[in-house]
């Protein structure tokens, strides 16, 4: 028992050697650090920040640097710069590009010409450490972005040109910091510039034309093995941050040039990238960030008034250059101060980037100690006056909004609360349709994901319906793979369809995604009595899909959009999905209609502020399906906007154009969209035994005869 004892003293003996107690303690601080110092309304980065200062070897020497810190910390680094490649909104700077640029370049030049003149004459620094401080006020870390997500304004171009203008400020600071380092080493040069610029042309096209075509073939190929993905793009990071380390510049630039190469192959509701921001998070960053508290020396802060003179200059002049560049930026746009509040909310924390520069230039001897300390201390202010300062403006945003506006800019949407169906006839293909309604699922909707399949009602139903269920299964852990919940309804019925429509009214389910009949031989039963059928007793919008490939791997989406298909009731309900999937997928949207459909798609764009890379084609001619051959492409998902028979935009021809699809476009990704049209379908089962079926498919005959002949007579005529 004494020997017990003894081990278990020497175990905690300062610092501590056991990897295993070590890795036990940093796993308690990143759990607790965050709650302890939320309840103080301090942004959890600050707490692990000075959870590192306590327990590192200036402070109470409990843990002290070594090679698995450093690796560790290491990655966190890396990662943080690859998340922030990630995240980036690629279409959102497109729609604001030229704003964005401007609040780029103000945000940009005008912290790193206060910062200079400052910290060169003022707290007399040389000129490599005086230009690298100085970009480092430039970055901004978007701390506060919660806030705004949290409170619903994240449509608000104020928001959107602030997140766009972080690709320029992080690039250009990563750029000068490579600059720096290369000029503190003595070889910046001729040689330096061409070598430099050389690498990083082909650094570059490694990672922006190789790199996107190995990921896809690899998504392609291992489609099923999700643990893989992961590791895949795991393994991509570290390589370009090794590629960029040999092209002369910091590895943390490879990684966040990795993030904008994998951004429009990861969406921002898939499971990979919940993944990725769900590790990254929880271990490699927190591991980063009390790493970098570790470095702080306290006795240093404590020795005299330089670091304290060093740590105030260095907050004045970081917040107060991010608020002359949100002021210039109002005023140029003629934004509102409620909307400067924000920008300067957003912009003013410090923190990932911020880190990464200063880390890197202290571990490279540019910058001392009173720079890294004053930084740790700039960090705590900034974000913390950035939280509050987001915070206020976002509320007096929401306050000065009109019911109209605040409808919009909060992306208010009558499906807020809705509900997906997913009936299916068979797993195959079952993952992609499950990712396509993850994908299109309206994030702020309570209600789940509902996996349906319907079971013949007779001697093997009961077990049947256990076969169904646990086969089901598989799919509940892809959805909360992505944060999703699914549900699973197995029920009895003596047809698909009644059970189908039955379960769709007792679940109040408001979109239905259903699978593509595989043999073709089908495709003319699915179009003919079978659909009408279901279609009259579900008056809700169906989606019916066959998914070729990965989503990720499309290029296009092309929606086909008949006359009149603006006056159908489910017209915005189906643009709002696609215009969701567009911008989680990052790829533009041709749309062939006539003027005035897409004058109302264009007008739901405006109303909706979304920003959607659209382009519209002029269509007139629905007999002649085959002119769209010159314009389909083989990566394209083609989508066409149909309707029930009896809707305003019904076209006869159309209901033979989803069996000419399988046809002439086989290797294309399909999708046939049935709008909502009635608001109830109740009133039909009254009148059942009074059909007017034989009537209506008489009179589709005659007028198939009429056109039949019309055409012999206009042949005949030549």
């Amino acid at each position: 028992m004494t020997d017990f004892f003894k081990h278990l003293i020497d175990e905690f003996q300062l610092p501590l050697e056991n990897p295993v107690l070590i890795f036990s303690l940093i796993l308690f601080i990143i759990l607790l650090s965050p709650i302890v110092l939320r309840r103080l309304n301090i942004p959890g980065i600050i707490g692990l920040i000075i959870s590192g200062v306590i327990i590192g070897p200036h402070g109470f020497n409990v843990l002290e640097k070594s090679s698995a810190v450093d690796l560790f910390s290491t990655i966190g680094l890396l990662y943080i710069m690859f998340i922030a490649g990630l995240e980036l909104d690629l279409n959102e700077f497109k729609a604001n590009r030229n704003k964005s640029l401007l609040f780029g370049l103000l945000t940009f030049t005008i912290p790193l010409a206060i910062g200079y003149p400052v910290v060169h004459y003022f707290l007399d620094y040389d000129f490599n450490a005086s230009f690298l401080t100085a970009s480092m006020f430039a970055t901004h870390t978007l701390v506060a972005y919660p806030i705004v997500s949290r409170m619903g304004i994240a449509k608000n171009q104020a928001v959107a040109i602030t997140v766009g203008g972080t690709i320029l400020t992080d690039t250009a600071v990563l750029i000068i910091l490579a600059v720096i380092l290369a000029n503190h080493q003595g070889n910046l040069g001729v040689e330096f510039w061409l070598t430099m610029g050389l690498s990083l042309l082909i650094f570059l096209a490694i990672m922006f034309l190789i790199i996107p075509r190995i990921a896809k073939w690899f998504f392609r190929k291992l489609e099923s093995e999700k643990h893989s993905h992961y590791i895949f793009v795991l393994a991509v990071v570290f390589f370009a941050a090794f590629l960029a380390e040999v092209a002369g510049v910091e590895p943390i630039i490879g990684a966040f040039v990795a993030g904008l190469a994998l951004n429009k192959l990861i969406p921002h509701s898939s499971a990979l990238m919940n993944r990725i921001e769900f590790i990254g998070n929880s271990l490699f960053i927190p591991f980063f960030l009390i790493s970098v508290g570790m470095l702080v020396d306290v006795k240093v802060i404590m020795s005299g008034p330089d670091a304290w003179i060093v740590a105030i200059v260095l907050s004045i002049v970081a917040l107060s250059g991010k608020w002359i560049a949100a002021w210039f930026t109002q005023v140029i746009f003629k934004y509102s101060n409620a909307q400067r509040q924000l920008i300067f909310g957003l912009s003013g924390a410090h923190a990932a980037a911020t880190l990464a520069v200063i880390l890197v230039g202290y571990r490279a001897g540019i910058l001392d100690e009173n720079i890294l300390n004053g930084t740790i201390i700039l960090i705590l202010i900034a974000c913390i006056v950035a939280s509050f300062a987001t915070e206020k403006a976002a509320k007096q945003i929401i306050l000065e909004a009109d019911d109209a506006d605040l409808e919009e800019l909060t992306g208010g949407s009558p499906m807020s609360s809705e509900h997906i169906l997913l009936p299916i006839a068979n797993f195959e293909n079952l993952e992609r349709l499950l990712e396509f309604s993850i994908l299109i699922r309206e994030k702020s909707s309570p209600n789940p994901i509902s996996v349906l399949t319907v079971v013949d009602n007779d001697d093997d139903a009961e077990r049947n319906l256990i076969k169904a269920r646990n086969k089901l299964e598989e799919f509940v852990k892809q959805g909360s793979a992505a944060e999703t919940k699914v549900n699973i309804i197995t029920t009895l019925d003596f047809n698909a369809t009644s059970g189908i429509a039955r379960i769709t009214k007792e679940v109040m389910a408001d979109v239905l995604v259903m699978q593509w009949p595989e043999p073709s031989a089908v495709i003319e039963k699915l179009v003919g009595e079978k659909l009408d059928q279901m279609l009259s007793k579900i008056g809700k919008t169906v989606f019916i899909c066959h998914v070729d490939k990965p989503l990720v791997l499309h290029k296009r989406l092309v929606i086909m959009a008949p006359p009149f298909t603006e006056r159908e009731k489910g017209f915005e309900v189906w643009l709002n999905k696609l215009t969701k999937l567009g911008q989680e997928l990052s790829i533009p949207t041709l749309v062939f209609s006539n003027e005035l459909t897409a004058a109302a798609i264009e007008n739901y764009y405006t109303r909706m502020k979304v920003n959607a890379n659209t382009t519209f084609h002029t269509f007139n001619d629905w007999e002649d399906y085959l002119v769209l051959a010159r314009y389909i492409k083989e990566d394209d998902l083609f989508i066409l906007a149909s309707s029930r028979k009896g809707a305003v935009s019904h076209l006869q021809v159309l209901d033979a154009w989803p069996a000419k699809l399988e046809k002439y476009f086989p290797g294309n990704s399909k999708i046939v969209i049935f709008p909502e049209q009635f608001d109830t379908f109740e009133e039909a089962d009254v009148y059942e035994d009074v059909s007017s079926e034989p009537l209506v498919r008489g009179l589709e005959t005659i007028q198939k005869l009429g056109k039949g002949i019309g055409s012999i007579f206009r042949g005949s005529g030549h």
